[in-house]
């Protein structure tokens, strides 16, 4: 059996899951709106913004004292999630 603490602590995460889904739905239209402005496809991957991206959010993890692996992978696995997006939705404008 799963004790008291840890169960509360998982309703927690829950919660902050829920937030992070109105977050990504936020981010969604944002990319959406990117797509609209997009030309062409080959413009859908920017790496030198996409270094800087990863290196800004590296900098901003240290001063937050956050594990700065773990944003990397974040960031690396959301902005691959959100290309494929745009490949997928490039057409439909």
């Amino acid at each position: 059996m799963v004790n008291k603490n840890i169960l509360k602590i998982r309703k927690e995460l829950d919660k902050l899951d829920n937030s992070l889904l109105e977050i990504i739905k936020k981010r969604t239209k944002l990319v959406d709106k990117v797509i609209q402005n997009k030309k062409f496809k080959k413009d859908i991957v920017d790496r030198k913004r996409i270094l800087i991206i990863l290196k800004n959010i590296s900098k901003k993890s240290k001063r937050k004292k956050i594990d700065p692996l773990i944003t990397k992978k974040i960031w690396k696995s959301m902005i691959s999630a959100f290309i494929d997006y745009e490949f997928r939705n490039f057409n439909k404008k």
